[in-house]
C-alpha cells in the first residue's frame, strides 16, 4: 500500500491494492476524501492521518519551534560576525567568517527589533552585550557605520590574544530594556558554525613598494 499526501487544492492519488483514490489533504494531516472509502480503507487513511498530524506537531515542539530569545516575544535579533580591520592586516575585512586566528579581530553587527517592528535604538535600550563562551563580557556600542553611512546597529571588536585556547567559542547577546529587564539571544549553537579560535596567525598585508 502506498499513501502520498499532498496539501492545499492539489490532490495526489491514494493507492489501495488495485484500486486507487484521490486524497486531498491540508497541512495538519486532516484528509477530506473526494469519493467514499469504506472499511479497512477508511481505518488506514484515518491511522495515517493521525500519525502524520503526530509527527507534524513533535517537529513544532523540537526543531522547527524551537525558541532562541529568553523571554521571549520582547526583542527580535539578527546579527552576524566579521573580520574587523586591524592595522597592518591583510582583508578583506567586514566579510562574513566564523573561523579566526588568534591576533585577529571578530566584530559583532547586532540589530534589535521591537514587536512593533522599529529599531531597539541606544533611546530604547539601557546597552547590550556580548558575552563569550567562556563568560568574558564587552559592552557594545550603537552607532552608524560605513562612510556615507549606510547602517545603525550595535557593536563591538574583540582581538583574540595571542595565548588564547583554540577551539569553538560561540557567544550569547544580552539586550537591557529601559526597564531594566534584560533579553538574551543566543544564535545558531552547531559547533562547526559558532564563532572558533584556529591554529594560524593574521595574513600581513603586504609593504607597499
Amino acid at each position: 500500500m502506498v499513501l502520498i499526501f499532498g496539501h492545499g487544492r492539489s490532490a495526489n492519488p491514494l493507492q489501495i491494492g488495485p484500486k486507487r483514490y484521490m486524497l486531498r489533504t491540508n497541512f495538519w494531516g486532516h484528509a477530506p476524501l473526494k469519493g467514499q472509502l469504506k472499511g479497512t480503507a477508511m481505518k488506514t487513511v484515518t491511522l495515517s492521518a493521525i500519525a502524520l498530524s503526530i509527527a507534524l506537531t513533535g517537529m513544532s515542539g523540537s526543531a522547527i519551534a524551537q525558541s532562541r530569545t529568553e523571554p521571549a516575544g520582547k526583542l527580535f535579533f539578527e546579527g552576524d560576525i566579521v573580520l574587523h580591520r586591524l592595522d597592518g592586516q591583510q582583508g578583506p575585512f567586514c566579510v562574513l567568517q566564523n573561523q579566526y586566528t588568534r591576533g585577529e579581530a571578530v566584530a559583532w553587527r547586532i540589530r534589535a527589533i521591537l514587536p512593533s517592528g522599529e529599531v531597539a535604538t541606544g533611546d530604547v535600550l539601557r546597552g547590550m552585550e556580548v558575552e563569550l563562551g567562556n563568560g568574558e563580557r564587552m559592552a557594545t556600542e550603537y552607532r552608524t557605520h560605513g562612510n556615507p553611512p549606510t547602517d545603525a546597529f550595535w557593536s563591538v571588536f574583540w582581538t583574540i590574544p595571542d595565548d588564547f585556547p583554540t577551539g569553538s567559542l560561540g557567544y550569547k547577546v544580552h539586550a537591557t530594556m529601559e526597564d531594566g529587564s534584560v533579553v538574551t539571544w543566543e544564535p545558531f549553537t552547531r559547533p562547526a558554525t559558532q564563532l572558533t579560535v584556529i591554529e594560524g596567525s593574521p595574513t600581513m598585508a603586504s609593504a607597499a613598494p
